[in-house]
């Protein structure tokens, strides 16, 4: 199935990954439905500083994935749906559980749901590499074991198992991509990366974190989008789940020492408890499988190894340096 000449549904528009993704399907041509948060200021979240020529190309909902009446009013005209919107926060999680699994699991069976009775063509679930927890084997394959490490996991294999489970009772035509730790232009600052840059940026010398020796899989937001639409072209993936991730390793130390190399700053790293999860449920290692994107979907990485994180890097660094974009951070207070 090509996306060309198909009305499409982003859910999750407004954030980091999804005004990505919804740009990037506008410059390509497609027809594009935003599906972005209600709230009272009238915001598009970060499409709101896109290019006009990008915004006028929009067709805008503002809705809840909570709602079903709005979901199912959302879908409605839409042959793919590409389904985004989650809370993501780890630490939020901790904080506010239920919201977890109102959001991302009922809103998770709102999509699906409504794509049933609706006939939609395409539905790609958004999974998280965090649902398989610390790494048993490497590198991690989709038959890894699920791990829910903290509630924020426990809801993405909640909502994972629900989107799968409409395709095996139902029919109902999902695909679920998994994107190891996305990381480039917008991300929040509650993900380490940008955690990094922006205190560095604001010119702290002491970088404050949490545990340092965890290992990521780091991939650059633009091979996530390219994923997304691999995976929802692929009638192959359908049923099934797709690690999309560089299938290269990295410790949030190293990762911190190459940020300030590449911004040339001479920096200390600090261990800050109050950024630590609970012992049980760090995550200790993630490092992808992507045969299998390369074998349903043609997808490779092109920021690949060393070489394409410290690119990538480099892109999101210049992004981050724009005192206008750094405006837009509390560098000096911890985000949860």
């Amino acid at each position: 199935m090509k996306l060309a000449g198909q009305r499409i549904l982003v859910t999750g528009a407004d954030g980091f990954i999804g005004s990505h993704l919804t740009e990037y399907l506008v410059r390509q041509g497609h027809s594009v439905r935003a599906f972005v948060l209600y709230n009272s200021f009238n915001s598009w979240g970060w499409l709101d500083g896109s290019p006009a020529d990008i915004r006028d190309s929009l067709d805008v909902f503002a809705g809840d994935v909570r709602d079903p009446n709005g979901v199912r009013q959302a879908m409605k005209g839409c042959d793919v749906v590409l389904h985004l919107a989650a809370l993501i926060a780890i630490p939020y999680s901790y904080h506010s559980p239920d919201t977890y699994v109102d959001t991302n699991v009922k809103g998770t069976l709102n999509i699906v749901q409504a794509a049933r009775d609706l006939g939609v063509q395409r539905v790609v679930h958004t999974s998280t590499s965090e649902v398989y927890g610390t790494a048993r084997f490497v590198p991690i394959t989709e038959a890894h074991p699920l791990q829910g490490q903290s509630p924020y996991s426990a809801s993405k294999i909640g909502a994972d198992q629900i989107a799968t489970s409409f395709h095996l009772s139902f029919g109902t035509p999902v695909s679920v991509i998994r994107p190891f730790n996305t990381y480039g232009p917008r991300q929040s600052a509650r993900a380490v990366i940008p955690t990094i840059i922006t205190q560095i940026a604001a010119g702290a010398r002491s970088i404050r974190l949490g545990a340092t020796h965890p290992t990521r899989d780091f991939n650059f937001v633009r091979d996530t989008v390219r994923g997304f639409v691999a995976v929802a072209e692929s009638d192959a993936a359908i049923g099934r789940v797709v690690n999309v991730g560089s299938n290269f390793e990295i410790s949030i130390g190293d990762t911190a020492r190459l940020i300030a190399g590449l911004m040339d700053r001479e920096v200390e790293l600090q261990c800050d408890d109050e950024r630590l999860r609970p012992s049980g449920s760090e995550v200790e290692r993630l490092w992808a499988d992507n045969t299998l994107a390369r074998e349903l979907a043609g997808w490779t990485p092109e920021y690949a190894g060393q070489a394409g994180f410290a690119r990538g890097l480099e892109e999101t660094i210049a992004w981050f340096r724009d005192p206008a974009n750094l405006a837009r951070y509390k560098a000096g207070r911890y985000n949860i």
